[in-house]
């Protein structure tokens, strides 16, 4: 393998990245600034500067991923989330390369208790309809993986448990929605079962996720491990009067990935002690 990670210095490229560096796979780190996967005469000079790196995969981990903001700047959220997308599968084709791609549950309207793989796309969020859109490029290019994933958290970026921590840190009444319901992803446990795909070559769309929970049963878990010893009330999702509607359930269905690599991901509650522990918060 020798693989382009786009989007290096997000929270899931940083995860690539590490894993790449203990497992000495080949890896070209870019960003936006050497590989701006919106531009696309800069990215034909990049890889014609670096044809003799004999590139196998491209790992897309670049997105605009503030599901609020998306709903004022939709031209932004379509260019990164779904244009760039046209981009990649159009580089792919021309060195022949695999392509990987993140999506994400929220292409889902959450009226079904989980969603397959091969259920029909419904987003009620401008960012959700952003990457659809990319999902239908990415489908026009048959050596490529469809990821979706959903509610994603790591070491290095901002995240619901980083959240839930801070602001427990300033406050002894918490309030925190009840009626959402989806998967909590570790990036490490994504990084490992897409490496583990990428080595079987069946190219086509799965879920990767951890087990499924709402937004008040994690919080309430991870306010127990750590100690915290304020009230935390239960909510609604319309008390907090977001921008942009979220699915009340879009649990994705994990079937095809663990049948494919033979064993299942972990479940949200080991997910969360590990990365608390990652983070020095419990032992």
């Amino acid at each position: 393998m020798n693989v382009i990670i786009t989007g290096s210095n997000g929270q899931l490229g940083k995860e690539f990245k590490k894993y790449f560096d203990k497992n000495k796979i080949n890896y070209t780190a870019t960003d936006k600034f050497d590989f701006d996967i919106t531009n696309l005469e800069q990215m034909n000079k990049f890889i014609d500067k670096n044809r003799n790196k004999n590139i196998s995969h491209i790992i897309n981990c670049a997105a605009y991923t503030n599901v609020d903001e998306s709903e004022i700047n939709f031209k932004k959220a379509y260019l990164i989330n779904s244009f760039a997308v046209k981009n990649l599968v159009e580089i792919s084709k021309k060195i022949n390369s695999e392509l990987i791609h993140f999506s994400t549950d929220y292409v889902f309207s959450g009226d079904k208790e989980t969603y397959n793989t091969n259920d029909i796309t419904n987003p009620i969020n401008n960012y959700g309809k952003s990457k659809a859109f990319g999902e239908k490029e990415l489908k026009k290019y048959n050596k490529s993986y469809l990821i979706r994933t959903s509610w994603l958290f790591g070491k290095n970026g901002n995240n619901f448990i980083k959240k839930v921590i801070n602001w427990s840190e300033k406050t002894n009444v918490l309030k925190i929605a009840t009626d959402e319901k989806s998967s909590p992803t570790y990036t490490l446990d994504l990084v490992k079962f897409t490496n583990e795909l990428i080595n079987k070559g069946m190219f086509g769309t799965y879920h990767i996720t951890n087990s499924a929970c709402t937004r008040y049963e994690w919080a309430e878990y991870i306010l127990k491990k750590i100690g915290w010893k304020g009230e935390l009330l239960k909510a609604k999702r319309d008390d907090f009067k977001l921008k942009a509607k979220r699915p009340p359930k879009s649990v994705l269905n994990n079937y095809k990935i663990n049948k494919v690599i033979g064993r299942k991901m972990p479940d949200w509650e080991n997910a969360t002690d590990r990365f608390l522990k990652e983070l020095g918060y419990i032992v």
